[in-house]
């Protein structure tokens, strides 16, 4: 019997979310500035949720890491947060989105929950347009919507190329509203060290103020964790460095299962590796491969010309070039899922026809020549220029790409130093979203009692790969939609329990173990620093978990990533002192965190034993590549226990994923 209850509601799915809110127990407007709710992380999810329920009257304490919210991660998505409004006619719909979500994750996702987010979908859109966010629009005024991977509809709502960024200033313009009432208390520059238990429930955290190095005790009754995603474990990633898993490693080592750590989105657009000291990779939004052609040279000889210098890509003929996503996938060409187009760059790459001159030789193209002469001509046509020359048909058509795209072609541009209206956009896959994290049912708490977990945090919603432009869907649905009323249900019951204490043995015990670590870390007198063992770990990610992985390379990850984290107790170096300002003990807190979950992950690979999403096994291929599932043995949420330092004593349990809207079937975008 599975210790598992995701707690799903009874009754017709599309009814499921409508009853259950109806029967949820409440906490009445004057009974709830008796209840004090923690918030860590403050983007997307995290400040929609502290904004919506200070709104609602609860007494909110947040915590971001950064000095303000406004620097969470969630700034750094580009292409668009899909809804399912139908604006544009073309056959969208709440079940379209529901489909395409389900299929989109390869079938290892829970119905109900992504039923219910493409439910809700339509009210961010809403949401947002009242407080002011700038989404694009169409010349009459209605909202534009582009398309994105996986689907054949246009339902992706954008602002240029930094749609995250202005939905994150409307999330934290209306959590600024509550910081101004009091019903917010900020906690910029602090980070969560551990969550405190207290009678078998979550009853506060102990965090760092990282200013001045004070270990802090803050209560509450409940703890939201909205801390993000790990792609960083893998060291190079599309998230900002100080993105990281600890928030949720904590209280994953508390009791909270940690589910599916081996679903990791390779986004398939950013910017090629460069070097070896390189930290940090850009992306380049997905919303490209709406106008972008991805391809690489036919002739072997055209790609090491490139690679050389002796040859420019504009200079290679239609007639030579391999645009392979049209090629393999004619139904869905440049707009396949993520992880399809992903694996199709890397087999390119691998057969020897990379254009980038890095290390590995692995860089693709994608050309933007083919959307600016075809927009031009309808522009020309539209003014009514007759017999346009090749020029004014080109100035018409970067015009109008200029307005769709055009900071992202001056970030590349900035980087790179082409200009990619003439020279086509290199780019190569790299890591960029976690599909697996904390477990929780359908109310969105873990497996602790009054710990709820939100936003990419948790597992629940995107299966095994994420289509593009959900995850600004899912944390904003979490944050302003879900977890509103389902926190409710749980907090019913503490309207008399008065404030929670922090001068318990749980408090003391926690911050006590924060305390004796800080102490470790300062005084060991080790020889390498944080970042040789965090880079040492993000090699043998990349090589042996990343895209491609095999049962051997997987066994050899779990040996070597334990040999690491041994190495890195014994002998990491922390300069400085455990008072005031110190960002190497920060990232030596966080780079512990991602030793243990990388070695997690490994397991959870080797254990999945079929091909699904981003999870790519090559002894489970078909004869053409592609992703070979097994449904039979497989179609469940992998959720592991922990039982102590060593991670390979993890215990697993599943959750059986049960379809009984949808037909579960190969994934096809041919």
């Amino acid at each position: 019997m599975s210790k598992l209850d995701s707690r799903i509601p009874a009754g017709p799915l599309k009814d499921k979310w409508k009853n259950h809110k109806d029967h949820m127990n409440l906490v009445a407007p004057n009974n709830r500035d008796k209840i004090d709710i923690i918030v860590v992380g403050t983007g997307l999810a995290g400040g929609s949720a502290a904004a919506t329920l200070a709104e609602q009257g609860y007494n909110v304490k947040a915590f971001c890491y950064q000095d303000s919210p406004r620097r969470a991660h969630s700034i750094a998505a580009q292409g668009g947060i899909n809804a399912a409004k139908n604006y544009q006619g073309d056959g969208d719909s709440t079940y379209r989105l529901f489909y395409d979500t389900i299929k989109g994750g390869d079938y290892r996702a829970r119905e109900a929950n992504v039923y219910r987010l493409a439910e809700v979908s339509a009210n961010i859109i809403d949401q947002c347009v009242a407080q002011g966010v700038p989404f694009g629009r169409e010349y009459g005024g209605q909202l534009d919507n582009r398309s994105f991977g996986g689907v054949q509809v246009k339902r992706t709502f954008y602002a240029k190329g930094q749609t995250g960024q202005q939905l994150l200033l409307g999330a934290y313009s209306a959590m600024s509203r509550q910081i101004g009432k009091g019903r917010i208390k900020m906690y910029n520059r602090h980070e969560m060290m551990d969550l405190v238990i207290v009678d078998g429930k979550a009853r506060g955290i102990i965090a760092r103020n990282l200013v001045t190095g004070e270990i802090e005790r803050h209560s509450a009754h409940a703890v939201v964790i909205a801390s993000g995603g790990y792609g960083n474990v893998y060291f190079l990633s599309t998230n900002a460095m100080g993105s990281n898993v600890s928030a949720a490693w904590k209280i994953h080592k508390k009791g909270a299962y940690f589910a599916n750590p081996c679903y990791v989105q390779i986004h398939p657009t950013c910017i090629p590796v460069h070097g070896t000291q390189q930290s940090k990779l850009t992306l380049m939004s997905e919303s490209l491969r709406n106008s972008g052609r991805i391809w690489v040279p036919k002739k072997i000889e055209d790609s090491v010309a490139i690679r050389e210098g002796k040859l420019r890509p504009e200079n290679i003929k239609e007639e030579d070039r391999d645009y392979y996503l049209e090629r393999r996938y004619p139904a869905f060409g440049n707009l396949v899922p993520r992880d399809v187009a992903s694996r199709a760059a890397k087999e390119r790459c691998d057969a020897g026809f990379g254009i980038e001159n890095n290390d590995t030789k692995e860089g693709v193209y994608l050309d933007f020549s083919t959307e600016i002469m075809k927009k031009g001509k309808e522009a020309a046509i539209e003014k009514h220029i007759h017999n346009p020359t090749d020029q004014q048909i080109y100035d018409l058509g970067k015009k109008w790409v200029e307005e769709k795209y055009g900071n992202l072609f001056v970030m590349y541009e900035k980087i790179t130093a082409d200009d990619p209206y003439k020279t086509p956009m290199k780019i190569y896959p790299a890591v960029h979203y976690t599909m697996g994290g904390v477990w929780v049912d359908y109310n969105l708490q873990s497996t602790i009692p009054g710990c709820f977990v939100i936003g990419e945090a948790n597992f629940s919603d995107h299966g095994a790969n994420r289509l593009g432009a959900s995850a600004l869907m899912q944390g904003l649905a979490d944050g302003y939609f879900v977890l509103p009323y389902t926190i409710a249900d749980y907090l019913s019951a503490d309207i008399r329990t008065g404030a929670i204490p922090t001068n318990s043995g749980a408090f003391d015990e926690a911050e006590k173990g924060i305390k004796d670590k800080v102490d470790f870390f300062i005084n060991n007198k080790g020889t390498h620093s944080v970042d040789y063992f965090h880079k040492k770990l993000g090699h043998i990610m990349w090589n042996k978990v990343g895209m491609g992985r095999t049962p051997e390379g997987l066994k050899e990850a779990i040996k070597e990533i334990e040999e690491v984290r041994n190495d890195f107790w014994k002998n990491v170096k922390v300069p400085g002192e455990g008072e005031g300002m110190n960002t190497e003990l920060e990232k030596a807190f966080r780079v512990a965190d991602f030793l243990e979950l990388g070695q997690l992950m490994a397991i959870d690979a080797l254990n999945r034993e079929e091909s699904c999403g981003g999870h790519f096994r090559w002894d489970h291929a078909t004869p053409d590549g592609e992703a070979e599932r097994d449904d039979v043995n497989f179609k469940y949420v992998g959720a592991w226990e922990y039982q102590g330092p060593d991670i390979n004593a993890e215990v697993l349990h599943k959750e059986e994923l049960i379809y009984e809207n949808i037909e579960v079937k190969t994934r096809s975008y041919k």
